[in-house]
């Protein structure tokens, strides 16, 4: 079983959500802790999952099998986050990591 972590920015995003997408990223964290898979981002440890228009964003730590949540955006903020990911992501894999 894999542990799930989210960070501040993700949890701020996740407040303002519609129920709906709440209760999808319950259950899709709930299944990716038994089994993380996803649409890899350019690196085995970064992937998305789909949900309608939007794509949740999320890091995985298969040696320590944690999960790290960063994002909820639509298909038109993808590159954005990605790109946050990828100048971030010596500091993000470090708090990973650390968790």
């Amino acid at each position: 079983m894999y542990e799930s972590y989210a960070t501040d920015s993700f949890k701020k995003v996740y407040e303002t959500l519609d129920q709906s997408e709440k209760t999808w990223i319950d259950k899709t964290k709930e299944n990716l802790k038994e089994n993380p898979t996803g649409k890899p981002l350019g690196f085995k440890w970064f992937r998305e999952k789909k949900y309608l228009n939007k794509r949740l964003y999320f890091l995985v730590d298969d040696e320590k099998k944690r999960m790290l949540f960063v994002s909820f955006a639509s298909k038109k903020e993808q590159q954005e986050v990605i790109n946050f990911v990828k100048l971030n992501m010596k500091e993000l894999l470090y708090y990973l990591k650390s968790l």
